[in-house]
């Protein structure tokens, strides 16, 4: 198949760089370490298709005499949805309010601590940093219900337990429970310094499951006027 860019070159030092830090062409060629004599050169490149296209620049490369820089564009670098699910992200402790133990019928306030996280691989002899945030959350109360958000929730001040949070869960039956959260994550990925782009697909992460005690609330009325029999049922 006819190839449709042309490729050029040209000493980075003889044209802006991107860095101005960079100010001589000795600081530059410093860069390029690996063999003797090297040199930062700059490839552009020209869409064929296009009459008049103009030049595109691309990436800095290093020459070593007798040897052609890698051209970009031969090498195409992307972390794949399998290599995001590889990572060892961590899934976000999960917290409850009022606490290990509820109350059947009551707003149980249920939230996630999530955090965003980095990684760094190597792919084909380059360095690709990779930062995973926290996308949507899969809630599984223990009771058969379940609820899907897009934030995590959060805790309140013990003023306000008992209020409808968008985590929150009313338990209809007392009992055990546990509490379990699928945390999605999406990704981003940067190769040796450059740009960040999106990796394709997401990463599902379980949280440690979170056990819960509902129990049943009573309210007993008493005759005794605990004025007048302090010792009366219900006065102690």
């Amino acid at each position: 198949m006819k190839e449709v860019f042309v490729y050029s070159y040209a000493p980075a030092c003889a044209s802006e760089t991107d860095s101005p830090v960079v100010s001589t062409c000795a600081a530059l060629n410093s860069r390029c370490s690996a063999e003797p004599g090297g040199q930062m050169v700059v490839w552009e490149r020209q869409d064929t298709r296009k009459k008049g296209a103009p030049w595109e620049r691309l990436e800095q490369a290093c020459l070593y005499p007798g040897k052609p820089p890698e051209r970009p564009g031969d090498v195409v670098i992307a972390v794949t949805e399998k290599q995001l699910r590889e990572l060892p992200i961590k899934g976000p402790k999960l917290g409850s309010q009022p606490g290990r133990h509820t109350l059947k019928g009551a707003e149980t306030n249920i939230y996630a601590e999530p955090s965003d996280q980095s990684f760094s691989i190597t792919i084909v002899g380059k360095k690709v940093a990779i930062r995973v945030t926290p996308s949507e959350y899969r809630w599984s109360y223990g009771d058969g219900t379940s609820l899907v958000t897009a934030v995590p929730g959060g805790p309140l001040p013990e003023s306000r337990w008992g209020e409808k949070t968008v985590t929150s869960h009313v338990y209809a039956a007392t009992g055990d429970v546990n509490v379990g959260l699928t945390t999605v994550f999406t990704g981003e990925f940067s190769v040796d310094g450059g740009p960040y782009q999106a990796i394709a697909g997401n990463a599902p992460v379980p949280s440690m499951p979170k056990a819960l005690s509902v129990w049943r609330s009573e309210v007993k009325l008493y005759a005794d006027d605990c004025t007048a029999n302090p010792a009366g049922q219900g006065c102690s």
